[in-house]
C-alpha cells in the first residue's frame, strides 16, 4: 500500500524522486529553494532516494533537502513515498536530474491559488533544448498519449508526460493513486479526469539531463499505454465488442438467407464461419468488459460510471438466465428447423450450412451468457459498491 499523507505543516513541498543523481540533485534542491525564496512562504524540499549507489542522498541533504528512503524500486513508489512524507499544503513534483527549469514553479502555485487542483507543465508550449527529448518521445509518445487522454477521458492535455507538476494536498488524497512504476504519471491524469478535477497548464523549459537516463522508451511507453487501456474498459472492451457484434451478426443473418455478390466475388459459407467467430468473440469480450468494470468499482480502483450503475439497476442472475435461455432457444429452434427439413427430404447431402452456422452460433452465445451471468452474480455479492443509492 502506498504511504498516506501527513497533515499539512508548511506552505509548499517540492518532491524529487532520486536514483543515482549525484551530478544534479544538489543543484535541483538549491534551484527549488532559490526560486521559492522570494515568495515568502514556508518551503521544504523532499528528496526520496530510491536506492542510489552514489552520493545522491548526501548531496541532497547538504543542499538543504530532507531525504527519505524508499526501498521499493519504481518512479511511482519513490514519488508516493516522497509525497507521503511531504508536509506542504501545495506539493510540487519534479525530477532530480536538472532537466526542468524550476523558475516556473511560482506560476504553478499561482494557478493552485486560483482554484486549480492539478497544474501540468507543458514543454511543448515552452522550449525544449536540443538533445533534451528523444524524437520518439516528442513526436510519437507524447502526441499519442494526448490523443488517448482526449479520446478516452475527454481531457486535452498538451504534454501528458511532463514530470513537472503541482497539486493541492486535498487533490492528491482524492486521487488515491495505486501504481508504482512510470505509469504513475498517467494514472494521475486519468484519475484527475475521472474525478472531474480542474487541470491547468503552464509552459515550462526543458534541458538535457545530467547523468545517464533511467528511461526505457519502449518498456515505459508500453506501461503508459497498457495502463490507459486497462483504465478505459469502454474502449478496451465495449467498443471492439460492439463493432465485432454488428459485423458478425449482420453477415450471419444475411448469409443465412443465401449468398450475395460484392466486389465482384460470391460470398458464401466461408464468410459465415468468420462471422460466427466474430459474434462469439464479441459476446465474450462484452462480458469481460462488464466484469472488469465491476471489479474496478468493487475494489475502489475506479468509481462506478453511469453505464455500470444502470446495468446493475436492471441486471440480476434470473434476468441473465432468461436472456441466455431466449438466445439458446432461438438457436435450438433454428437447428430443429434445419434438421426437420433435412429429415423431410430423406436425409440427402446437407446443404443448409449457412442457417446452421447461425443456429450454432446462437447456441454458443446462449451458453456463454449462462456462465457469465453466474460469474457476474458471484461478483454481485459485492456490487453494493456499484448499486444506485
Amino acid at each position: 500500500m502506498l504511504p498516506a499523507l501527513r497533515e499539512a505543516a508548511c506552505d509548499v513541498s517540492v518532491v524529487l524522486p532520486c536514483l543515482d543523481e549525484a551530478a544534479a540533485v544538489g543543484t535541483c534542491v538549491r534551484d527549488a529553494l532559490a526560486h521559492l525564496e522570494p515568495l515568502d512562504l514556508d518551503v521544504e524540499v523532499v528528496v526520496c532516494d530510491n536506492g542510489s549507489r552514489d552520493s545522491s542522498p548526501d548531496m541532497a541533504e547538504a543542499a538543504g533537502a530532507r531525504v527519505v528512503h524508499e526501498p521499493r524500486r519504481g518512479y511511482g513508489s519513490a514519488l508516493a513515498s516522497g509525497i507521503g512524507a511531504a508536509r506542504g499544503r501545495y506539493i510540487v513534483m519534479a525530477d532530480a536530474d536538472g532537466s526542468y527549469d524550476l523558475s516556473t514553479v511560482s506560476l504553478m502555485l499561482g494557478q493552485l491559488d486560483a482554484g486549480a487542483d492539478l497544474v501540468m507543465g507543458n514543454r511543448r508550449r515552452g522550449s525544449i533544448a536540443r538533445g533534451a527529448m528523444p524524437w520518439l518521445h516528442r513526436y510519437v509518445g507524447s502526441p499519442l498519449t494526448s490523443l488517448m487522454l482526449r479520446l478516452f477521458f475527454g481531457r486535452n492535455i498538451g504534454d501528458p508526460h511532463c514530470g513537472l507538476r503541482a497539486f493541492t494536498r486535498d487533490a492528491y488524497r482524492r486521487l488515491a493513486l495505486q501504481t508504482t512504476g512510470m505509469e504513475f504519471a498517467s494514472e494521475m491524469l486519468a484519475r484527475a479526469a475521472r474525478l472531474n478535477m480542474t487541470i491547468a497548464e503552464i509552459p515550462v523549459n526543458y534541458h538535457p539531463r545530467s547523468g545517464v537516463s533511467k528511461l526505457r522508451s519502449y518498456r515505459d511507453g508500453w506501461r503508459h499505454l497498457r495502463f490507459l487501456l486497462m483504465y478505459s474498459p469502454t474502449w478496451l472492451y465495449m467498443v471492439p465488442s460492439a463493432i465485432l457484434a454488428v459485423v458478425g451478426l449482420t453477415l450471419l443473418t444475411v448469409l443465412a438467407m443465401g449468398t450475395f455478390e460484392l466486389f465482384g466475388r460470391q460470398w458464401d459459407m466461408h464468410l459465415s464461419a468468420i462471422a460466427s467467430m466474430l459474434t462469439v468473440l464479441a459476446t465474450q469480450i462484452a462480458w469481460l468488459g462488464i466484469s472488469a468494470r465491476t471489479l474496478a468499482a468493487v475494489h475502489g480502483f475506479d468509481p462506478p460510471d453511469p453505464f455500470l450503475v444502470g446495468f446493475y439497476r436492471h441486471f440480476n442472475l434470473e434476468k441473465g438466465l432468461l436472456m441466455a435461455l431466449a438466445v439458446f432457444a432461438t438457436g435450438g429452434a433454428l437447428t430443429a428447423n434445419v434438421v426437420w427439413s433435412w429429415a423431410s427430404s430423406g436425409f440427402p447431402s446437407l446443404d443448409a450450412i449457412r442457417p446452421l452456422l447461425l443456429a450454432v452460433t446462437l447456441i454458443i452465445v446462449g451458453v456463454q451468457c449462462v456462465f457469465n451471468a453466474f460469474f457476474l452474480s458471484l461478483l454481485g455479492v459485492e456490487t453494493r459498491a456499484v448499486e444506485p443509492r
